[in-house]
């Protein structure tokens, strides 16, 4: 029974904030975009440019009809419990579009208009994304193209949105228009980042010293970081090593680079970038401060 009661609250969770989100992106549309001639991307742009030619009132309408085809594409390919949502993320999308058509619009500079409505509309959709649900049916598409061709997701996506405002500039033969759109299309794409990935940014570490026990205690001590000792071999040399993975909020890097490069000067580190770090309720976070738990041998 908690199961369940735990179940029913995640996807009342899911769901609400998918109706935020989709209320945030038809607001930013409805407000920002169409009274300023931009379009965003995806089937969303198409939706935009044909409700430009037919009449806006036609746009909800659209959005619903085009993402259609992608729906199916979805319940073929991928799974069930996505096309749920995404249906729930289109139709809320497309009923707040009919809401909010009646708000009063932003005319003002494009440079504001770009940058708040682009804003605004990265955070409906980063919303939606983050909680599993979709507006767009061109990324269902480069999802399936990428398992059929290898051309990556971004790839498929970027030359589809070329497309759409290259078209876009061609069909009312006004190229400023395009362009803008194009602009306010990569400040939304990066505040769906932000909301997707959160704005503190991780990384993992991999440190090889010589001295990994003494290394380990002292970051430990000095940092309050837990972290885990892998056991690894040398490809030439064939000696067993100790391999230090950290995870580390990007504020302390510059410090931990400090302190193993003055306890080993010749220590290798390699960073990478975490895009998001996935743990339960009793997991041990290595990058937590003030953690400092025993060894973790892998």
């Amino acid at each position: 029974m908690p199961a369940a009661r735990k179940t029913a609250k995640h996807h009342i969770s899911m769901y609400l904030w998918i109706t935020v989100g989709a209320f945030l992106a038809a607001f930013a549309i409805e407000v920002f975009l169409l009274p300023n001639s931009l379009i965003d991307g995806g089937i969303v742009g198409i939706a935009l440019i044909f409700s430009r030619l037919f009449g806006e009132e036609y746009l909800p309408y659209l959005l619903v009809i085009l993402n259609l085809p992608f729906v199916y594409l979805a319940f073929r390919h991928i799974r069930r419990s996505f096309v749920i949502y995404m249906s729930v993320a289109v139709v809320l999308f497309a009923g707040f579009l009919i809401v909010t058509s009646h708000f009063p619009h932003f005319i003002g500079d494009p440079i504001e208009v770009i940058v708040v409505g682009g804003a605004i509309l990265g955070v409906g959709v980063g919303l939606i994304i983050r909680h599993g649900g979709c507006t767009d049916g061109t990324e269902i598409l480069a999802i399936l193209i990428n398992r059929k061709k290898g051309f990556t997701v971004g790839q498929v996506v970027l030359f589809i949105n070329i497309f759409i405002f290259g078209a876009y500039g061609w069909i009312f033969d006004y190229w400023h228009f395009a362009l803008q759109s194009m602009i306010l299309y990569i400040v939304a794409f990066k505040m769906i980042d932000l909301v997707i990935q959160g704005i503190d940014e991780l990384k993992s570490v991999l440190i090889i010293s010589s001295k990994p026990q003494e290394m380990a205690q002292v970051i430990m001590d000095e940092l309050g970081l837990g972290l885990t000792v892998m056991h690894g071999k040398g490809g030439f040399s064939g000696d067993s090593r100790e391999i230090l993975y950290i995870i580390i909020e990007r504020l302390d890097l510059a410090e931990l680079k400090e302190i193993v490069l003055r306890e080993d000067p010749t220590a290798f580190m390699a960073i990478e970038n975490l895009h998001e770090v996935v743990y339960g309720k009793q997991a041990h976070l290595p990058y937590k401060k003030k953690y400092r738990p025993p060894f973790h041998h892998v």
